[in-house]
């Protein structure tokens, strides 16, 4: 009897997730904007353009309630 191996492709588990220009899944990219309150209460807004993200942060800075606020590019 003549044994059979199969050559198994090894695939990768674990892909660069940092790299968000490459991933071909996403037709838009998320920012998240995260207002952190004097009072300690947090608050997060998620928008699929930029230029919206920053006007939105740079508003809710000008409150004096507002202690910061910042946006992330999650996606």
């Amino acid at each position: 009897m003549a044994t059979v191996t199969k050559t198994a492709k090894k695939i990768s588990a674990k892909k660069d997730k940092t790299v968000f220009g490459k991933d071909r899944r996403r037709k838009h990219h998320h920012y998240l904007v995260t207002v952190y309150y004097a009072d300690g209460e947090r608050f997060g807004r998620v928008y699929t353009d930029e230029e919206k993200a920053m006007r939105f942060a740079s508003r809710q800075r000008r409150s004096p309630v507002v202690k910061s606020a910042r946006v992330n590019q999650i996606s």
